[in-house]
């Protein structure tokens, strides 16, 4: 969240779009890089993680996600894509009264 914070920050600070673009691109390579470092390789250096495939195994086996873990994690997948679902209604019901909006100034 911080990567993502900061690079919100370093768009909104530079006012020239070319020069905005390129160091925004250059920025996004090395956060690439810093992502796969600390979700890949970190986690499987600790000893003691909770992080999944702390063993090796990336999937969610049944030394990762026990039946506990699973009464939480799926059900907050599901109102995570809900959620998803509902703001792309909103958006596209914006879009259509802007739409109306723009029709009615026309005629």
């Amino acid at each position: 969240m911080i990567a993502y914070l900061a690079y919100f920050i370093l768009r909104a600070s530079i006012d020239e779009m070319s020069k905005r673009g390129r160091i925004a691109a250059v920025y996004n390579i090395f956060a690439y890089v810093m992502f796969m470092v600390f979700v890949n390789v970190l986690p499987r250096m600790a000893d003691d993680s909770m992080h999944p495939g702390q063993a090796g195994n990336p999937g969610f086996g049944g030394y990762d996600l026990d039946s506990n873990m699973r009464a939480v994690f799926y059900p907050a997948v599901l109102g995570w894509i809900l959620m998803g679902v509902w703001l792309l209604n909103v958006r596209a019901r914006m879009r259509e009264v802007e739409f109306k909006l723009l029709q009615n100034e026309m005629d």
